[in-house]
């Protein structure tokens, strides 16, 4: 790490640990995901810095076990959470006036312990949790969760360093204020890392925060607290809650010193959060920052001139790495029909090579959807493509939930463009593909941009660059992140800031500054050091 402002650390990107056979690594986090598989783990609620234990419980179970308790985790009722909102107010007295150095370096000891002694515990809660293969969850729950904290400490440097001009007999200066009152955090099942970054990015900049995380998420959330703790949050900054997320939500919109939602999930849920807030909004003492990201029906576009392999490639790690349960995993694409037959049978070639099961077995390359809901939503939509004229599945379409919810890479051939499953978010290993004329390129692009209203993602392959040039036009409002010649996910801290506009979110790119800028608010200091003593002006006077 380098320096930067006032000596802080400036971040780097955490290296990818490989796992490969026989490496230290591979050893620690199957060991580590033996004894948790095996053992059960009761997970309390966290308020004004104590576990507390409601008595009413759920099980957790993996997604590609279900049978197989892990352990419980406590509900909240709905004094838990006027706790968990009096406690974070409360603290806030005394954190809001926390130096900033004193903040970062909380959260920088949190990265570090992520990077060393709780590695393998928290990769292999979220292979347990979310049913992620090792090598999905070192890119989530290790390292991206690394550089969100660790970025977000450089970020917070450079906002505060932001200065305007000041002159000889007049100093100027902005103070970063967190927000007055508490903030509100709501995270997905599907990356731990989103998991840790929304309520600390947030106390970070001097927020004090109630967080729910997902249910499906609770296992590696306790680690992510857990790491918190140790780093030296201190109590009532994060409280955290499980339960109804009607209850919680609705007692935590319904204070007038909810000041700010930051949200993952999908796009209904965010509306019907944001209708809410609007429908309050007479009775906050302030004006609530609302942040989102949200649903996708990301796309691959293929020019004639790609070159086949790397066009399979994309679509396959593209729908399929956990499987397809990224919000920027590839759901629909569009390929020549000149490229065709040689993309689908390098496709076919690599689907017929996958293992599927469970994530303790380093072969397998598939695991399980994250829950029954998720597996039944799918295979209705698998089914109804097994029936429809407009629709031919040439992989995968089988499933199984004796054990886990497992489902087969599925690719749909479709000779309908805006064809139910080219349009509607799955979030799952189901991808849609459209086959075009080689000469409708220029038709097709405007149909990418037409068929959905998500913006999150989205990919064109190709070795003209007038092709690619006439894409990344078309198609400026379709995606937040725009690929070329590469697959639509795996956004990087510090590299590709993430977010989508459209039914996506508010795009505020989490991983940058400007996500940070959401949580505070300036206050401009302007001090004089000559103070006039007469109102005159020069122009008076005769």
């Amino acid at each position: 790490m380098g320096k930067g402002f006032f000596n802080v650390p400036i971040a780097i990107n955490e290296p990818v640990k490989s796992y490969a056979p026989g490496s230290t690594e591979r050893d620690a986090v199957l060991t580590a995901y033996r004894d948790m598989f095996n053992s059960k783990v009761d997970v309390p609620l966290y308020i004004n810095g104590k576990d507390v234990i409601t008595g009413n419980t759920r099980t957790m179970s993996p997604p590609h076990d279900h049978q197989h308790i892990v352990g419980t985790y406590h509900v909240a009722e709905k004094k838990h959470v006027e706790d968990a909102i009096a406690t974070a107010l409360e603290a806030r007295k005394t954190w809001s006036l926390m130096p900033w150095e004193q903040r970062a370096g909380i959260f920088l000891k949190a990265a570090e312990l992520i990077a060393g002694p709780y590695r393998a515990k928290i990769n292999a809660a979220t292979m347990i949790a979310q049913s992620k293969t090792i090598h999905q969850a070192e890119i989530d729950s290790a390292c991206e969760l690394i550089d969100f904290l660790r970025f977000n400490v450089q970020y917070m440097t450079d906002i505060y360093s932001e200065q305007p001009e000041s002159t000889s007999d007049a100093w100027n200066r902005v103070e970063y204020r967190p927000l007055e009152g508490f903030t509100y955090a709501v995270t997905p099942f599907n990356f731990t890392a989103i998991a840790g970054n929304l309520p600390s990015c947030m106390a970070l900049m001097g927020n004090v925060v109630v967080w729910k995380p997902s249910d499906s998420q609770i296992y590696s959330a306790k680690v992510i607290m857990d790491v918190f703790k140790e780093a030296g949050v201190p109590a009532g900054v994060i409280n955290v809650v499980f339960g109804d997320p009607v209850m919680i939500t609705d007692t935590v919109l319904s204070s007038p010193d909810f000041s700010g939602l930051h949200f993952t999930g999908s796009t209904f849920v965010f509306k019907e959060l944001w209708k809410q807030i609007g429908n309050n909004i007479h009775h906050y003492k302030t004006y609530p920052r609302i942040v989102g990201e949200t649903g996708g029906k990301d796309f691959i576009i293929a020019h004639k001139t790609a070159n086949a392999k790397q066009v399979a490639t994309a679509i396959v790690r593209g729908a399929f790495e956990f499987q397809g349960q990224k919000c920027s995993a590839a759901s629909r694409a569009y390929i020549p029909q000149s490229l065709w037959k040689e993309v689908k049978n390098h496709v076919m070639e690599d689907i017929n090579s996958f293992k599927i099961g469970s994530p303790e077995d380093m072969n397998n390359f598939i695991t399980a959807v994250i829950h029954e809901g998720s597996f039944d939503k799918l295979t209705k939509y698998i089914d109804q493509a097994k029936s429809d004229s407009d629709a031919n599945i040439i992989a995968g379409g089988g499933y199984d939930k004796s054990k886990g919810y497992f489902i087969e890479p599925t690719v749909i051939v479709t000779t309908n463009p805006k064809y139910t499953t080219m349009c509607t978010e799955l979030f799952g290993p189901v991808i849609t593909i459209y086959v075009y004329d080689d000469d409708a390129y220029t038709e097709t692009l405007k149909l990418v941009d037409e068929t959905s209203k998500y913006a999150l993602t989205g990919a064109v392959l190709a070795t003209d660059r007038y092709a690619i040039s006439e894409a990344t036009r078309a198609l400026q409002n379709s995606a937040g992140n725009f690929y070329i010649n590469d697959k639509p996910t795996g956004a990087v801290v510090g590299q590709q800031p993430f977010g989508g506009a459209r039914a996506s979110g508010t795009n505020d790119k989490a991983g940058s500054a400007q996500n940070l800028l959401r949580w505070v608010s300036p206050r401009l200091i302007k001090e004089t050091f000559v103070t006039p003593t007469d109102y005159r002006y020069p122009f008076l006077g005769a």
